[in-house]
């Protein structure tokens, strides 16, 4: 398969699935990237530089938040991620969107 395609049909999902796996608990990115990867079946494996601007846009957006936690023993402090209010409700409607849209191309793909 062309991996052009591939690419930009993930490119277009990759706000709902982050704010999905958001929707439950905060997590840090290294995390994020371990759950894409695990939880799809090994069809979104992310580089880090593929998610943290989309961390970052999300943020900037208002759709989640991020804080650091405290250093412990020799674990680093790191940048933990959480849906917001307001990410919340765009996930519903991002997720009623995509619900739309797989209905719209199953219709015109049945042909």
């Amino acid at each position: 398969m062309n991996d052009k395609y591939i690419r930009q049909m993930k490119k277009g999902v990759l706000d709902m699935l982050v704010l999905k796996l958001l929707e439950s608990d905060q997590k840090y990115g290294y995390q994020l990237i371990s759950e894409l990867k695990e939880k799809s079946g090994e069809l979104f494996i992310l580089k880090e530089g593929t998610l943290y601007p989309v961390l970052y846009r999300l943020e900037d957006d208002g759709l989640v938040e991020s804080c650091w936690s405290s250093p412990q023993g020799k674990q680093m402090a790191r940048k933990y991620y959480q849906i917001t209010r307001q990410g919340k409700t765009a996930l519903e409607e991002i997720g009623q969107l995509w619900a739309q849209m797989c209905t719209g191309i199953q219709k015109i793909m049945e042909g």
